[in-house]
C-alpha cells in the first residue's frame, strides 16, 4: 500500500515532475564536470612554468674535467623559490644516482619508465605528507657509455587548487541564481500552456444543461483536438439519443391516447341514461377491444424496451432457429385461421445441422413472432381467396449463415418505404391494417443485438400483389456443442 500515493494524477504535476527532475539531476552532474575541466584549466598555466624551470635547470647540467656538474647561480635560485604561495622543490642526480643538487627526497621516476632525453614529463607525487606536481627531464652527459642525468622539478599545489576554487566558484555563483529562475520559467511556461485546458473546462461548465451542440475545436491546442473531437462525437450521439428517446416517448403517448380515449368514451356512453341492452354490449364490446389494444400496444412498447436491453448485453446460449420459428408459427395459427390466412413452415427441420445460432431465445421468438404478426396484419384474406404467410429457415452450412425468412401474399413495401418501416411508430401508407408500427423496429433491434442483417425485398416480382419477404442473415454455428 503506498501511503503518499494521489487517487487522481495531476497533468500539470505530472509534465511539471518530468520536466524538473532531469534538470534537477543533471545540475550535479554539470558541477562534476565543471570541478574536472576546473581542474585541467587550472593545470596547464603552472604545468607549463614548470616545463620551462625543468628545461632551465637542464642547461645547467654540465661536465667538468669527466665529473658531472650543476651551478645554479644565486639569482636564478631565488627566482626559482620566490612563490608566497608554494613551495618548490628541484633536484639533480647525476649518472650514477649520487646527487648533484636540489632536495634528496624527492621520490624518482617509475623504474618500469624508459627514460626519454629532451623531454620533459609530468606526474603527481607526494613529498612529506603534501601534494606535489612534479615535471623531469633526462640530459644526456659527453661522457663514456652515454651516461644520463636526472632533473626534477617539483612544485606544491596550493596555487592550483586556489584558481580551481575561483573558477568553480565562477561558474556556480551564477547557477545558485539561474537554477531557481529556470524552475519559475519552466513552472510559468508550463501554466500558460495548460492555459487551454482551464478555458476549455470554463466553457463546458458554463453551458447550458440543454446545450449538446458541438465544442469549438479550432480555438484549442493540436493535442487537445482530438479528444474535444471524442467529445463532441459523444455529444452528437447523445443529441441523437434524446432526439429518438423524446420522439419516441411522443409517438407512445399518442398511440395510448387513441384506445384511452376510446376506453373513455365508450364507458360514458355506457353511463346515458335510458341505454338499451345492446347498445351497452356493443360499447362493452368496444371497451374490450380498446383495451385489448392498449394492452398490445403496452406490450410491444415493453418489448422494444427489452430488446434494446439499455446498453446491457444479454446472455447468449446456442439456439435451434429453425424449432423456435416452428413454435412461433404453431401459435400463430389460430390467429391467421381466424383471418382465413394460409400459415405455414418450409424449411430447415428443427435440430438438423446449420440450424443452430448463438442467441437469446426470448427475444429470437420475440423476432420471429413480430415477423408473423405484421405479416397475419399485412395480407388481405377471404374465404374464396385465402393469403399465404410461410415462414423458413435455410441454413448454409458452407458459409456458415443461417436464413429466416417470412414471405406473404399481401401488397408488398414499396421500396421507398423500406427504410422507413423500421422506424418506431411508421406505418406504410394506403393501408388500414391493425397495427402500432413498433413490430419491425423491435426485430431491426433484436437483429442487430445478434449480429444480423435484415432486408426486405418483394416475394413475387412482376406479380400483383407482389407480397413482401423479410430476410434476417444470421451467423450461425454448426452444431450446439460446436466451441465459439
Amino acid at each position: 500500500m503506498k501511503i503518499f500515493q494521489r487517487e487522481q494524477r495531476s497533468l500539470f504535476g505530472e509534465i511539471l515532475d518530468w520536466m524538473l527532475t532531469p534538470l534537477l539531476l543533471l545540475w550535479p552532474v554539470s558541477l562534476a564536470l565543471t570541478w574536472l575541466v576546473a581542474q585541467g584549466i587550472a593545470n596547464k598555466p603552472f604545468d607549463r612554468a614548470l616545463e620551462y624551470n625543468a628545461h632551465a635547470l637542464a642547461q645547467l647540467v654540465s661536465v667538468h674535467k669527466g665529473q658531472p656538474q650543476f651551478n645554479l647561480p644565486q639569482p636564478a635560485s631565488e627566482i626559482l623559490r620566490a612563490d608566497d604561495s608554494d613551495t618548490v622543490y628541484y633536484q639533480v642526480m647525476g649518472p650514477r644516482g649520487d646527487l648533484l643538487s636540489g632536495e634528496r627526497d624527492l621520490p624518482l621516476p617509475p623504474e618500469e619508465e624508459l627514460p626519454t632525453i629532451g623531454e620533459v614529463r609530468l606526474r603527481d607525487a607526494e613529498l612529506r605528507g603534501l601534494e606535489i606536481r612534479m615535471a623531469y627531464i633526462w640530459v644526456r652527459l659527453p661522457l663514456p657509455d652515454a651516461p644520463l642525468a636526472l632533473v626534477q622539478v617539483a612544485e606544491t599545489r596550493e596555487k592550483r587548487s586556489v584558481l580551481a576554487t575561483e573558477i568553480i566558484k565562477g561558474v556556480m555563483v551564477p547557477q545558485f541564481v539561474i537554477l531557481p529562475l529556470a524552475v519559475l520559467l519552466v513552472w510559468l511556461a508550463l501554466a500558460r500552456g495548460i492555459k487551454p485546458l482551464n478555458q476549455l473546462e470554463e466553457r463546458i461548465r458554463a453551458r447550458d444543461p440543454d446545450d449538446l451542440s458541438p465544442l469549438d475545436h479550432k480555438t484549442v491546442p493540436l493535442e487537445v483536438a482530438p479528444l474535444v473531437a471524442s467529445v463532441n462525437d459523444l455529444l452528437t450521439r447523445l443529441n441523437d439519443s434524446l432526439a429518438t428517446q423524446k420522439r419516441f416517448l411522443a409517438d407512445a403517448a399518442h398511440q395510448l391516447k387513441t384506445p384511452l380515449a376510446g376506453l373513455r368514451m365508450q364507458a360514458d356512453l355506457a353511463q346515458r341514461e335510458g341505454t338499451s341492452t345492446d347498445e351497452l354490449k356493443r360499447s362493452l364490446q368496444q371497451i374490450g377491444r380498446s383495451s385489448i389494444r392498449a394492452t398490445h400496444t403496452v406490450n410491444l412498447l415493453l418489448a422494444l424496451a427489452r430488446a434494446d436491453g439499455g446498453g446491457v448485453q444479454m446472455a447468449h446460449v446456442p439456439c435451434d432457429l429453425a424449432r423456435l420459428t416452428v413454435e412461433v408459427v404453431r401459435d400463430s395459427v389460430p390467429r391467421a385461421l381466424d383471418k382465413c390466412i394460409d400459415l405455414g413452415y418450409d424449411g430447415a427441420e428443427p435440430g438438423a445441422p446449420g440450424v443452430w445460432l448463438d442467441g437469446n431465445p426470448t427475444l429470437l421468438k420475440e423476432l420471429v413472432r413480430n415477423l408473423v404478426d405484421n405479416a397475419i396484419n399485412y395480407t388481405p384474406s377471404s374465404a374464396d381467396k385465402p393469403g399465404i404467410i410461410t415462414a423458413r429457415v435455410l441454413a448454409d452450412t458452407f458459409g456458415r449463415v443461417l436464413l429466416l425468412q417470412v414471405e406473404d401474399t399481401g401488397p408488398g413495401v414499396p421500396e421507398a418505404e423500406r427504410e422507413l418501416i423500421f422506424q418506431p411508430f411508421y406505418r406504410a401508407l394506403g393501408t388500414d391494417a391493425d397495427g402500432s408500427g413498433l413490430g419491425l423496429p423491435i426485430v431491426l433491434e433484436i437483429a442487430r443485438q445478434h449480429g444480423a442483417e435484415i432486408s426486405v425485398e418483394d416475394a413475387r416480382p412482376g406479380q400483383q400483389p407482389p407480397g413482401a419477404r423479410f430476410t434476417v442473415r444470421f451467423p450461425a454455428r454448426e452444431s450446439p456443442d460446436a466451441p465459439d
